[in-house]
């Protein structure tokens, strides 16, 4: 069997500053992508970067904001090179609240991160495959996009949006080589816990047949696979890291 070998390639990794976006950062790099780390958090991006020990750079992007992406879009490529490879990471968890008690300002600010935010970034990093022929696309969604996590709507509402998202891109590039897939994490111990309140992260945990929650190198692993050239058939697929909580 064939080791992931990416050499020559670029990669864009939203949020890769921290948690499972730097880790597939990381595993991007020692199979030798160039990668760019797009990041809220700009200085610890470049910091993240630094440290990678590979030809890597970190960039203050907002998802939210077109415009940013459009800049660092530009400068990647004036950087590193054309992107071939996409991984969107970045994301909140909002609060943790009853429907009926849910404010709608947070719910819309979890939609434009999670949802518009990955939307955008493909909109803008996809035109540059379609030109080129090839290209690696992985949406990172979660269990919840599946099975919808009790007091949290818009975090649930959202994830399974970029399922769908995923689906109907997959199917539209299908005729390229360009593949669009995304994953469907259980809980990982990363700072978005700190969003979260203290019975809901016990609730995930129950749910998870495997008794403990995902290693972000868990996650690296797959993805990795996911973006590389050995993945040459499978498009618009969801594949699973839950522990066991959905086998479907």
């Amino acid at each position: 069997m064939k080791q992931i070998d990416l050499a020559g390639q670029v990669a864009v990794v939203t949020g890769g500053a921290q948690g499972i976006g730097l880790a597939v950062a990381q595993a991007l790099t020692a199979a030798g992508a160039k990668t760019a780390l797009w990041d809220m958090d700009g200085p610890l991006a470049s910091k993240a970067a630094g440290e990678l020990q590979a030809e890597a750079a970190g960039f203050t992007v907002d998802v939210t904001d077109e415009a940013a992406i459009a800049a660092s879009l530009s400068a990647t490529e004036s950087t590193l090179g054309p992107i071939s490879i996409l991984v969107n990471s970045a994301g909140i968890a909002g609060p943790n609240e009853p429907v009926a008690n849910y404010d709608s300002a947070v719910w819309r600010q979890v939609i434009d991160i999670n949802l518009n935010g990955t939307f955008y970034v493909n909109k803008a990093v996809v035109s540059g495959m379609i030109e080129r022929g090839y290209g690696r696309i992985c949406n990172i969604a979660s269990i919840a996009g599946k099975e919808g996590n009790p007091n949290a709507s818009a975090y649930s509402a959202s994830k399974a949006a970029v399922i769908a998202l995923t689906k109907s891109l997959g199917k539209e590039l299908a005729g390229h080589d360009i593949a669009v897939n995304c994953v469907t994490p259980a809980a990982a111990k990363t700072r978005i816990f700190d969003q979260m309140k203290q019975e809901h992260i016990d609730y995930m945990l129950s749910k998870i047949p495997r008794n403990r929650f995902l290693q972000v190198d868990e996650a690296a692993n797959m993805i990795a696979w996911i973006v590389s050239p050995q993945n040459s058939f499978t498009t618009g697929a969801v594949f699973d890291l839950s522990g066991g909580r959905a086998t479907y």
